[in-house]
């Protein structure tokens, strides 16, 4: 859960996601990025060990090296928001290696990126069949709410809660639970699934601030403005340029 109305507005809407199949506005809500990418803030020109050894195990050293370096061209691509050219380098690497979750993972994220839903969660849910990780739970979720496959989001959602896996992560598979419950008109129950995330007011994390957007969407739609205004005043605080917040601040009356 996540988010802009229609198609991404603007550079800032890189780390949400975006529903363009959407009349209403989604709660913002970020993904995990790529396995390549996790463990720094430099874009790397090398893929991490791991993976290395992971397509070596997948297709073979002689051929591994080779992906490899189609598969570092691929994360650039996808770092630099190019989700076309990622999916046009990794779909052949995911074709040639289907065991290599770091594949699987990266085109599945490229497709989501795009709103090919159906391709984004046939690579995801192979990702989570060959890892058991739980990065990708929020994300998967989200494709299946673009689908309105209520009981897999409700399903996604219970098992991220029950391993709790980072606070992150869980965070947001809450926004894309209770972003469900509301395209469903259940909002009384979308409001408390967010209410119940513990933030920190004084030093909140990115995410507090996303769980705080998010409810101060519910509560304008369901019609109340003090809390509404609460909410967004909150993330103005810590953070003026997330999202739209002054506008949708702005526009309550």
């Amino acid at each position: 859960m996540e988010r802009a109305r229609g198609a991404e507005r603007d550079r800032t809407r890189t780390e949400t996601w975006v529903r363009e199949d959407r009349t209403e506005e989604p709660t913002p809500a970020k993904a995990a990025p790529p396995a390549a990418t996790r463990g720094g803030g430099r874009r790397r020109k090398r893929l991490p060990p791991e993976i290395g050894a992971e397509l070596s195990e997948a297709v073979g050293t002689s051929r591994a090296t080779r992906l490899a370096g189609r598969l570092a061209e691929a994360t650039r691509a996808y770092e630099a928001d190019r989700y076309r050219d990622a999916v046009r380098i990794v779909k052949p690497l995911a074709e040639a290696a289907p065991g290599a979750a770091a594949v699987r993972e990266l085109y599945g994220l490229a497709r989501y990126r795009l709103g090919h839903w159906n391709e984004a969660i046939r690579e995801l849910e192979a990702f989570r069949s060959l890892t058991g990780s739980f990065d990708q739970h929020p994300t998967l979720a989200d494709c299946y709410r673009a689908k309105k496959r209520w009981r897999q989001v409700d399903e996604l959602w219970e098992e991220l809660r029950a391993a709790s896996p980072n606070p992150e992560v869980v965070a947001e598979g809450r926004i894309v639970v209770a972003g469900a419950l509301a395209d469903r008109g259940r909002v009384a129950e979308a409001i408390d699934v967010l209410e119940r995330a513990k933030t920190d007011l004084r030093r909140p994390r990115a995410h507090h601030l996303r769980l705080w957007y998010a409810l101060g969407d519910l509560y304008e739609r369901a019609g109340e403005l003090t809390r509404a205004r609460e909410f967004f005043r909150r993330v103005l605080e810590f953070d003026p340029d997330l999202y739209d917040t002054a506008e949708r601040l702005a526009a309550i009356r």
